[in-house]
């Protein structure tokens, strides 16, 4: 005996008290929702029980580039590149080294994308141009060991009111002076 198809078979349909009862869960799965967003958005915050809020002299605040500042300059930091014919990639990061904007040129090679974020994390980190950190590795050549750190010329860092508040790191030209002259263009370009 074959089965008939469940094509062939004829559609079921529920009954109006199935119906009835699904519409009415599913109104009432709605409606707790909203109640319970609604409730919980009107509930004043509260502070835990010995849970103290500092505030005054316990707090620091520091300063970010923006999105539109940082785009700024690693385009300045490209430009100054392509001028010279130079194929390099340019990395923006904030002050706790995190990307901002990275921007690969025409041509660049594949390892100058990490290049110039650790460039960048560098030059901030210590507030000082990755050239002039170089030198410091002979004292200290265990600085290198420290993770997303690269002591190589092409990061500077970008400063306000002499705090360090992003890097720029650039990498891929035939030599580290010539990606932190690229760099400094970028820093040049905020002003």
């Amino acid at each position: 005996m074959n089965p008939t198809p469940s094509s062939q078979r004829p559609a079921r349909t529920l009954s109006t008290r199935a119906r009835l009862l699904t519409g009415a869960a599913a109104a009432t799965v709605i409606a707790a929702g909203t109640f319970g967003a609604v409730a919980v958005a009107a509930t004043p915050a509260t502070t835990p029980a010995g849970a103290r809020t500092a505030a005054g002299g316990n707090l620091t605040h520091s300063t970010h580039l923006t999105l539109e500042a940082a785009t700024k300059a690693a385009q300045a930091a490209l430009a100054a590149a392509g001028k010279e014919g130079q194929k390099v990639s340019v990395a923006v990061v904030d002050r706790d080294g995190r990307t901002l904007v990275t921007l690969r040129g025409d041509g660049a090679g594949p390892q100058s994308y990490e290049s110039a974020v650790r460039k960048g994390f560098t030059a901030v980190s210590w507030n000082a141009p990755t050239s002039e950190l170089v030198g410091r590795l002979e004292k200290t050549p265990n600085l290198k060991d420290i993770p997303s750190t690269l002591f190589l010329p092409g990061g500077t860092p970008v400063r306000a009111g002499g705090a360090p508040v992003a890097g720029i790191g650039v990498a891929g030209a035939p030599s580290g002076d010539l990606d932190e002259k690229f760099a400094r263009a970028g820093a040049g370009a905020l002003g």
